[in-house]
């Protein structure tokens, strides 16, 4: 396939071009209660073309070989016109050559685990929830993403690199009277179908908490002192922050541009921020991005300091900047645009009760439920959460928002665990769907966190 993908690429004249081409096969498997509502293997495949000429950058795709000659002629032809009329000629930053075939590192292929018994596991965990205390229903779902990615490039790179991504999980609603609570819970990774088998404890756990809160009570408004869970660390880190380093989402903001300068003091000194899509397992993991790239570790922030951001060859030229290697597309519909790998808070010394101690009297917040942000400001829901008392854990809690200002909250944060966990479910809706993307963190400290409620 690369060959033939580098006789068409060859028919194109310009300063840069690239071609990529994608086999990807979703399998999936769905249960809402006892009901299955769908099971089976999904195929497609496309053709991406990236035509750069004169200043002018442009992207067509294609299902069909057949039409590739067609393609070549349009996207060399919007490229021309772009580079002629715009008030902006883009520039590049171009990366070395390479020439690599990826293959997978895998604990149990999921090609080559049949679609009965990835059935089986997936009615295995729901009957183990809906047998549980005050369980009224279940959204339960295995997922498998295999991508076979071929990349050519008028540099002289050719690539082929395997991934993929499977996972098991949803969401439990129990109810007792009137009341109604529900909680998800996912497991999986980007290392083999054997990291979803023997997970009983994690479905079995949720499904408890959530009967629990049928008898909590609501939270009570106020600012408190609180203590994030490690997937709550991660999704404040990913959405309040880390949307922020991508570099197509504020090089045209004077606002955030001129907050988000490097070498700008936003956090407390025992603040780092990494994004890595390197780290092998996690549901972020790749070897190469969709423009031909080595991925590598971005500091984002050190000792609270702005130290980096995430790039696309056009974003690195714009802000002359290095290339990072976190351009992905969703599949072969699209052109990759920049996008976060694994991002997460670096760990430090404290333990969780050390943190619980510091807080002295707060929240001990758990599980993401879903949130937003607008600009600098974000809200995020939360499955559940303890009160602190004098150091220790007290009740249980329900309906918590988490509310602040991005730029405050990261100088409020006064306390950083050293229990690093990596959140098992992936997906970012920035623009495309993006399942390669994840997020992580240790338990950390916010003082003075606004926090919805009664």
């Amino acid at each position: 396939m690369l060959d033939k993908l580098q006789k068409h690429l060859s028919k194109i004249k310009a300063d840069y071009a690239d071609i990529r081409y994608e086999k990807m096969r979703e399998t999936r498997v769905g249960f809402t209660g006892q009901d299955l509502t769908g099971i089976g293997p999904n195929d497609t495949d496309g053709y991406v073309i990236r035509v750069y000429k004169n200043g002018g950058f442009a992207t067509i795709s294609v299902t069909c070989e057949a039409d590739i000659d067609k393609a070549i002629s349009r996207v060399i032809e919007n490229a021309t016109i772009l580079g002629k009329n715009s008030d902006k000629k883009v520039s590049l930053k171009f990366p070395n050559k390479v020439e690599e075939v990826v293959g997978l590192e895998l604990d149990g292929d999921p090609r080559k685990i049949s679609l009965s018994e990835k059935h089986k596991l997936t009615k295995h965990y729901n009957d183990l929830m809906l047998a549980q205390k005050d369980v009224q229903s279940t959204t339960i779902g295995y997922s498998e993403v295999y991508r076979d990615k071929y990349f050519v490039s008028t540099l002289g790179s050719k690539i082929n690199e395997k991934t993929i991504t499977t996972s098991l999980g949803g969401m439990i609603i129990c109810k007792k009277g009137n009341v109604v609570q529900n909680g998800t819970t996912v497991v999986g990774g980007s290392n083999g179908f054997n990291r979803l088998v023997g997970r009983e404890q994690n479905f079995l756990d949720r499904a408890k908490t959530v009967s629990e809160l049928l008898d909590a009570e609501p939270v009570k408004g106020g600012t408190y002192n609180v203590v994030l869970e490690q997937s709550m660390t991660g999704v404040f880190t990913h959405e309040a922050f880390g949307h922020f380093s991508e570099a197509d989402l504020i090089e045209n903001s004077p606002t955030m541009l001129a907050k988000m300068q490097i070498g700008q003091k936003l956090g407390t000194e025992i603040l780092d921020i990494v994004d890595d899509p390197t780290r092998k397992g996690q549901v972020g993991h790749y070897k190469y991005d969709d423009e031909g790239v080595l991925a590598r570790p971005v500091d984002l922030m050190k000792n609270g300091v702005l130290s980096g951001r995430l790039h696309s060859l056009k974003t690195a030229a714009a802000f002359n900047e290095p290339i990072t290697g976190h351009t992905i597309a969703e599949d072969s519909r699209y052109e990759p645009i920049v996008r976060m790998g694994c991002i997460f808070i670096k760990p430090r010394e404290k333990s969780f009760q050390d943190l619980l101690t510091q807080a002295g009297n707060g929240l001990y917040v758990v599980g993401n439920k879903g949130g937003q942000t607008s600009g600098e400001n974000f809200t995020f829901g939360a499955q559940y959460a303890y009160t602190i008392k004098n150091g220790k854990l007290d009740k249980l809690v329900r309906d918590i928002n988490l509310m602040g200002n991005l730029f405050t909250t990261l100088g409020n944060i006064v306390g950083i665990g050293n229990d690093i966990e990596f959140s098992e479910r992936g997906g970012c809706g920035k623009g495309q769907m993006n399942i390669k993307s994840c997020y992580g963190g240790p338990h950390i400290l916010i003082k003075d966190a606004l926090v919805g409620g009664v």
